[in-house]
């Protein structure tokens, strides 16, 4: 029996917007969080053509994201994710408290 939690959504929503698309195709972007659970540790995916796997997941609060988890989301500063998100969700608060997914992968090699 597997401790994974159930998926939420399909790895192939994990990332679709396509600055992140192409960022974590050079190599920048290597994570991505969600509400729910899109990808298990081990798990492939493709990005127009690139191969990316699923390195680990783990549940995160909102309020432990520093700078650098934001640059690895692809993002210049917490600040300037923590905007984005906000626009992206209208009548969403940035709770610290909030758990979320954190999706951890690399490009395949």
């Amino acid at each position: 029996m597997s401790d994974l939690p159930e998926k939420t959504c399909t790895i192939d929503n994990l990332i679709r917007h396509e600055k992140l698309v192409a960022a974590a195709k050079a190599g920048l972007k290597t994570q991505q969080r969600r509400n729910g659970v899109y990808g298990w540790p081990g798990e492939r995916f493709e990005l127009q053509g690139t191969e990316f796997v699923v390195t680990d997941l783990k549940r995160e609060k909102l309020g432990d994201m520093t700078d650098e988890h934001a640059k690895a989301e692809g993002y210049p500063s917490l600040e300037s994710y923590r905007d984005l998100i906000l626009r992206m969700h209208p009548g969403m608060n940035w709770d610290p408290e909030s758990l979320v997914w954190a999706h951890y992968f690399e490009i395949k090699a």
